[in-house]
């Protein structure tokens, strides 16, 4: 019998994963990650609905202890990335960096080839040979963008079942499969945060690192008020600035240096240009000429046309064909051809 392992977070997605699998006559085991750096085992509700699924489908399930690995690799890196200034996304740091890392070392223990995620995307070998990810049926759950990051390697060895399915099947079949998940709800939030409190977990890891106040600033650099400190404002934010201007007025810049945060109209949100640091080659190995492509900057950004050329230092250059708004530092552009990642990185 085939072995897989599939990665059980918990939720309606990944359980529908597993029984599809085990249908199809898969010899199941499903892994969980202990990532919370709180509380006893017993007190993580993912982890305990795991095990749950586990045993009402009657798999083997494994839970791999990557509190200490999480924090290095995705709390740590999500705290420097906002005392610079950015916004980062630590779900892409993640699934390369330690969801696909598990699974494929408990595969690896358990002589499985595979690996299965409950990701609304397909893998697809290209002519070329490559391996890259595909947009899933539904537009509505597309979950391309978020695995830009990801290895020739760990696609070549990872199924995604759900990419042929709508959100509303994925929910029927776990009810007729009598799933105890079937009526959970989604998670909105990042699993290490209380609802969207990021910036009291940043002030917790960074301690004394922590950059206090500084000034708001217009575009000819006047002063216009006080902030609270640069980890509480993102590019494109409008509301909680309390700034009395008259007209509403949006975060333009930041600069963590001189702890400034540059505010502007709505129009000063538009450019065409920007740079990607951190490229992750995926359906296209090398970039040596300008592609035209479709470019995301953001999970939500239905994509705009434009080119990718190399740029100095490494990294890669993007030229949109119209002015996008908000295009933040530290999100993730993910450029795509035929509905296939051509490879993506982050806004520098």
């Amino acid at each position: 019998m085939k072995k897989v392992v599939v990665g059980l977070s918990g939720g309606v997605d990944s359980a529908v994963t597993a029984y599809l699998l085990q249908e199809q006559g898969y010899e199941v085991t499903g892994v969980t990650m202990w990532v919370r750096q709180s509380g006893e085992i017993q007190d993580d509700e993912a982890v305990m609905d795991a095990g749950r699924i586990a045993e009402h489908l009657g798999i083997r399930h494994m839970i791999l202890d990557y509190r200490e690995r999480f924090r290095d690799q995705v709390i740590r890196y999500f705290t420097e990335e906002y005392l610079q200034g950015r916004t980062p996304n630590p779900c892409n740091m993640c699934n390369r960096m330690i969801k696909w890392d598990a699974l494929l070392t408990a595969a690896n223990e358990i002589q499985a080839d595979r690996v299965a995620t409950g990701h609304y995307a397909k893998i697809r070998q290209l002519p070329n040979g490559r391996y890259t990810v595909s947009h899933a049926e539904t537009d509505k759950k597309d979950q391309t963008y978020a695995l830009y990051n990801l290895t020739q390697e760990q696609l070549r060895r990872t199924m995604m079942p759900l990419g042929d399915y709508e959100k509303e099947e994925v929910r029927a079949i776990a009810m007729r499969a009598g799933l105890p998940v079937a009526s959970k709800k989604d998670s909105q939030d990042i699993c290490f945060t209380e609802g969207r409190d990021y910036a009291a977990l940043i002030a917790k890891e960074a301690g004394d690192r922590i950059p206090v106040g500084g000034d708001f600033v217009d575009r000819e650099g006047r002063v216009l008020g006080q902030h609270e400190g640069i980890i509480h404002y993102t590019i494109g934010q409008r509301r909680g600035l309390g700034l009395a201007m008259g007209e509403h007025v949006y975060v333009t810049a930041i600069d963590p240096v001189k702890r400034q945060v540059h505010i502007g109209s709505d129009a000063d949100l538009y450019t065409t240009q920007f740079r990607v640091r951190d490229y992750n080659p995926m359906g296209l190995e090398q970039l040596t000429e300008p592609v035209r492509c479709l470019g995301k900057i953001r999970y939500a950004h239905k994509g705009t046309m434009c080119t990718i050329y190399p740029a100095e230092d490494g990294m890669v250059g993007c030229t949109f064909e119209e002015p996008v708004r908000a295009i933040t530092p530290g999100q993730a552009a993910v450029f795509y051809a035929d509905g296939c990642i051509l490879g993506g990185g982050l806004i520098q």
